[in-house]
């Protein structure tokens, strides 16, 4: 009877020692903190230079779409805690490495589109096909950011606006 509180004492040291560490380094990576992305609200080059955008639609996609998606994020309060800051950088780069609609004018052509309008009418296909299949916004995302989660007329909204918008792509020389 008197092995098993001295067996719990070393397996209690363990696990203190294991919990202080990690608590160590969970203060320790507080330091760490990535880069924002937050360079500018300029507009100069953003999508509705490019393509008619009605302003219900530019308000939709600046609250469900630009976070990630533009050149300038609101951050909430807990990207300042590691990992989660981590975390959200990774999310928002990804983003703007698929489509930046406030850079969407300099979008240059490469091997698989020829043309900048080719490419422009390929991101603009690609809303569509993800805002359709309910994959953007995230729901990650509108889980936070209740007010980014669209609703089927939305949805709707933003698909009508980019077919209209691919058409007016079409049409330019």
């Amino acid at each position: 009877m008197e092995n098993k509180p001295a067996a719990a004492a070393p397996k209690k040291s363990w696990v203190k020692r294991i919990l202080t560490i990690l608590l160590i380094i969970l203060l320790g990576i507080q330091f760490i903190q990535p880069g924002k992305n937050n360079q500018s609200m300029e507009m100069a080059n953003d999508i509705s230079k490019v393509v008619t955008v009605p302003d219900s639609v530019h308000a939709l996609l600046k609250t469900a779409c630009y976070d990630c998606h533009s050149n300038f994020t609101n951050y909430p309060w807990y990207s300042n805690l590691q990992p989660v800051g981590w975390w959200l950088k990774d999310h928002i780069d990804e983003g703007k490495g698929h489509l930046n609609f406030q850079d969407f004018a300099l979008v240059k052509a490469n091997d698989r589109y020829s043309t900048v309008a080719l490419r422009q009418d390929h991101k603009l296909e690609e809303v569509i096909e993800t805002v359709e299949e309910g994959e953007m916004p995230l729901q990650s995302y509108t889980l936070i950011h209740g007010e980014a989660k669209l609703t089927a007329a939305q949805q709707k909204m933003i698909v009508d606006w980019a077919k209209a918008a691919r058409k007016e792509l079409q049409a330019k020389p």
